[in-house]
């Protein structure tokens, strides 16, 4: 799960983290308001997307930059205004764009110099990692591929924490002098408490910046949380904004269903996240685009089958349906059953190439015969691949 910019900060503020003022506003009435409690002199206006990029981004009516630094607080308003309701495109969201919802103003800060500093978990080493740099405001990825000798990773143990060893390595890698140190230090330890008390899975500060007096503050952040843990912070979880979300994917969420949109027009349903990611493969090794990746788990019922065909369909890319079932504990019949039950109730029109195999293998395919609905039979993973490929051409 991602909150927004001005989430984040506040909850980082709460862990000591130094943010600069900011006011986040939902709507126009609310913009004199909030500027009105700054001081005189400039403010940036930042557009809220769950998205990056979002300074080098365009609105689609040509207005550039989603990320604005204004010198009053009439222009701040006048980019406000610009900015509010309209849609951002940025390399993030898509050609599609997202539309702004929400508008933060925070106070300009003087910066002396930028850092980037993220805490996300390293898979190969189920660790914690630091990774920081002197390169801040840029993707860390240019970082990486143009100067990799600029990025500083420091390991975390989970048991013991971020030890004093591995902060004067931070420090020292980044070059800060000894005040800034002082506090960079206070700020990188309380970022790492915010991480693993809140159950994030990545925290993102870039740019860090150190000020002309030598303070060092988060002037942009992002978190993401790791959402089998949100049960345990219903507090972050009010923070969710369904509206930042893929409809489909909020839907898929309430009948338990892993649900996933992609670009191309070929719909997935399958059963076990490691089939439905062979699936895709296949479709794209056979010249065909996954619209989506889709696992109704390995207990599904009737019911989250109707529904997962219900979710497919609401996505117009849609040309056709591949439904690839590998049945362990799951029964293939009452796959078949869910099948014929949604494609009566939605009418389907589109081509529908069916593959079953495993326990009830049998019976599954003796329902699907039975219904007398307008399917195609896969033998395997391949040959049903090939198929939904050759009729979706």
């Amino acid at each position: 799960m991602n909150i927004h910019e001005y989430q984040a900060k506040a909850l980082l503020e709460k862990y000591g983290v130094a943010v600069p003022k900011g006011i986040a506003v939902r709507s126009a009435a609310e913009f004199e308001p909030a500027l009105a409690q700054f001081p005189e002199g400039p403010v940036v206006v930042k557009s809220q997307l769950h998205a990056g990029g979002r300074g080098k981004g365009t609105f689609t009516d040509g207005f550039k930059g989603g990320v604005k630094i204004a010198q009053s607080k009439a222009e701040a308003l006048d980019y406000a205004k610009r900015m509010f309701g309209n849609t951002l495109v940025t390399v993030q969201t898509g050609p599609a764009g997202r539309k702004v919802q929400a508008i933060y103003f925070t106070q300009a800060s003087s910066i002396k110099k930028e850092y980037y500093l993220a805490i996300l978990l390293d898979r190969a080493s189920s660790r914690p990692v630091i990774v920081a740099s002197t390169e801040g405001g840029v993707e860390i990825e240019k970082v990486a591929r143009e100067t990799p000798e600029k990025i500083v990773k420091v390991f975390i143990d989970p048991a013991i924490g971020l030890a004093d060893y591995q902060m004067r390595q931070l420090l020292f890698g980044l070059r800060f002098n000894p005040t800034e140190a002082k506090n960079a230090a206070k700020l990188i330890r309380n970022l790492y408490t915010a991480f693993w008390e809140t159950d994030a899975s990545m925290v993102e500060i870039n740019p860090l910046i150190t000020t002309p007096d030598d303070q060092v503050q988060a002037l942009d952040a992002k978190i993401s949380f790791d959402d089998n843990a949100l049960f345990r912070h219903p507090e972050i979880v009010a923070l969710r904004d369904l509206n930042e979300e893929d409809p489909k994917e909020t839907e898929a969420a309430k009948h338990s269903l892993n649900y996933i949109a992609l670009d191309g027009n070929i719909a997935c349903l399958v059963n076990g996240a490691g089939l439905a990611m062979s699936t895709m493969d296949i479709i794209k090794h056979f010249g065909g685009n996954p619209a989506n990746f889709l696992d109704v788990g390995g207990g599904a019922t009737k019911e989250q089958v109707v529904a997962a065909f219900k979710i497919i369909l609401t996505d117009p890319k849609v040309k056709g349906i591949l439904v690839n079932i590998f049945g362990g504990i799951m029964d293939c019949n009452v796959i078949a059953a869910g099948i014929v039950e949604a494609v009566k109730e939605v009418g389907l029109k589109l081509p529908l190439v069916v593959r079953l195999e495993g326990n009830n293998v049998a019976a599954g395919k003796a329902t699907l015969d039975a219904s007398g609905l307008k399917l195609v039979s896969g033998g395997s993973m391949a040959d049903a691949a090939k198929k939904i490929v050759k009729l979706v051409a």
